[in-house]
């Protein structure tokens, strides 16, 4: 893989990509260069045939403190033009991150503050630690958390979203867990024992059928019935006509594991 500054990504034999935000001097603070390298990462992670599974960390003790403040200390000089551009390519890296089609597990080291949640949001589900903090602070700073705002209200609901976007309210680990943000909260020392039984699971799965699965969700949850109806018929099809439901049903007559099951650790 190529070799960044602002994060680090490492690919182990079994298909497990760590992808970590690499600026704990900062709080992994999202700058322009770590939100521009990821973009590149996520675009290397979707086309890589042996990425199985992708986890997303923060180095250090914080998992994202948000948006950087010498950006943020900088945008009051840029022209509307500029700032649209600064945010869109933000939104951008959420998208990409979103559609994935790969299994994103958050492994949420630490606390986590306005673009923080955004990234924990599209994770197709983050465990945290019970020492971690979560807020969207941007009204204080007369802001609003625009850009990161489609996937927080889908992850937390509107009434949750409501609650932490108007007031800044700052939840605990266990108000995340409750309001829908994190999978579960650990201990510190349990987190990667947490992260590792996750990626296990999505080793059992088949690939392709995972990568389908979440285009299927990212579809059905947009679309009305009688549009669903015929969407999901067709994808059904489709699995019954790929090589994976072939080795599936073969590996399961014949009492073994399918080809794609790749022991972790």
């Amino acid at each position: 893989m190529s070799s960044y500054e602002t994060i680090s990504l490492d690919v182990s034999a079994a298909g497990v990509a760590r992808l970590t935000l690499n600026r704990p001097e900062a709080r992994n603070a999202l700058s322009q260069q770590m939100i521009d390298e990821l973009r590149q990462a996520a675009g290397q992670l979707a086309t890589d045939a042996a990425v199985r599974v992708v986890v997303l960390s923060g180095a250090g003790e914080v998992f994202c403190a948000g948006g950087d403040l010498k950006g943020m200390q900088q945008q009051v000089q840029r022209t509307r033009g500029e700032r649209v551009a600064d945010a869109t390519q933000l939104a951008q890296l959420l998208a990409d991150l979103d559609r994935l089609p790969k299994p994103l597990i958050g492994r949420i080291n630490g606390s986590a503050f306005g673009g923080g949640l955004g990234l924990i949001s599209i994770c197709d589900l983050a465990i945290g630690v019970t020492s971690a903090k979560f807020a969207l602070t941007e009204v204080r700073l007369g802001l609003i958390p625009a850009t990161i705002s489609p996937y927080v209200v889908a992850r937390l609901g509107v009434p949750h979203a409501r609650r932490v976007m108007l007031t800044a309210h700052e939840m605990d680990a266990a108000a995340a867990v409750r309001f829908g943000l994190l999978e579960a909260a650990v201990d510190p020392l349990e987190l990667d024992g947490a992260v590792d039984r996750e990626i296990t699971d999505v080793l059992r799965c088949a690939p392709g059928a995972v990568a389908r699965a979440k285009e299927l969700i990212r579809f059905v949850s947009t679309h009305d019935t009688a549009e669903n109806i015929g969407y999901t018929a067709e994808r059904l099809a489709d699995a019954w006509e790929s090589a994976e439901i072939a080795e599936g049903i073969m590996a399961f007559f014949e009492k073994r594991k399918p080809a794609w099951h790749v022991p972790h650790k």
